[in-house]
């Protein structure tokens, strides 16, 4: 896996101890009094936009991983460990999501929000987890569970909560915004139930090169196929290949999808040597850019349902 390099740890060193001169806010207490808005830190996109959702204007938001990028293994910069430091309040995604190089924990330590009275809440409370299935990985959680709409919700839940918290004043403001977001949620997750269950049974076979439709495939009834399991290093390797090659050909399965956060040279080998299309791309670990498709949490959600229901109705 990748390691700090020497130059940057440096540079965080050299960030921390600055930090640590100037006046420090008081971390043992999270309550937040006053009308100045939270500085807030997610780990990755996807929760950004939930806990804005939640927060509106009360909040203002730096999000680690960049959209786009893999929040599995993420090298923070020293503007992460800056504004972590001076941040009201951290989010992350836990199940073994921000595992990868312990880059999580060494940062909340960096950033002294390491201890048991830091503002620091992990989103997936309250979520059944799902494990791994790789042979010595069974005990590990696999992390994507917002792909499950249901789940989604429990995140928006827990934004509430923890913004209610440190924010107590505006209570009221979260949980009206947390209601009118989870309205809309339960909605998404109708609408796809009825939409996906439309595709025959034996053509909800979802392929992609991360296995992160677990929860997604037991919410919406589709059977999980992939190149690995869970990003990091040992991906895209030869046996892996050869393995879903195999099961692309025993099932005959008609349809590929890439993510857009993965790099494509796996599943176009894939593609090349079963002969079956990659026929569209979904999102997993990152929403769109601004502006583009799926640059929303609903938005990123509507378009893997769109693009997984004509994919595979296409192959009737």
């Amino acid at each position: 896996m990748k390691r700090w390099n020497l130059a940057l740890v440096l540079v965080l060193a050299i960030v921390v101890l600055a930090a640590c001169a100037a006046p420090q806010k008081n971390t043992a207490s999270p309550e937040k009094t006053g009308n100045d808005k939270l500085q807030v830190i997610t780990t990755y996109s996807i929760l950004y936009d939930i806990v804005k959702n939640v927060g509106g204007d009360r909040v203002e938001i730096h999000s680690l991983a960049p959209i786009g990028s893999n929040p599995h293994e993420y090298d923070p910069l020293p503007v992460d460990v800056k504004k972590t430091t001076d941040a009201d309040a951290v989010f992350y995604n836990g199940l073994n999501l921000e595992a990868g190089n312990s880059w999580f924990p060494n940062l909340m330590r960096t950033a002294g929000k390491s201890g048991k009275d830091a503002p620091v809440f992990c989103l997936s409370v309250g979520v059944a987890a799902k494990h791994l299935t790789t042979k010595g990985k069974e005990s590990e959680e696999d992390p994507h569970a917002w792909l499950d709409v249901r789940n989604g919700i429990k995140y928006v839940e827990n934004a509430r909560d923890a913004l209610i918290k440190i924010d107590p004043a505006h209570k009221e403001t979260y949980e009206k915004n947390a209601k009118t977001y989870i309205e809309k949620l339960n909605t998404l997750h109708e609408n796809a139930v009825k939409q996906l269950k439309m595709i025959p049974k034996e053509q909800r076979v979802l392929v992609t090169s991360e296995g992160a439709f677990k929860y997604f495939s037991e919410a919406y009834d589709f059977q999980a196929g992939y190149i690995w399991e869970i990003n990091s290093e040992n991906q895209g390797t030869p046996d892996q290949v050869s393995a879903i090659v195999d099961l692309i050909r025993a099932q005959k399965i008609p349809a590929l999808f890439l993510e857009t956060s993965i790099d494509p040279r796996s599943m176009e080998m894939v593609s090349r040597e079963t002969g079956v299309p990659i026929v569209g791309k979904v999102f997993t670990d990152s929403l769109g850019k601004p502006g583009e498709d799926g640059d929303t949490y609903i938005q990123m959600m509507e378009w893997n349902i769109k693009t997984i229901y004509e994919g595979l109705m296409k192959k009737k």
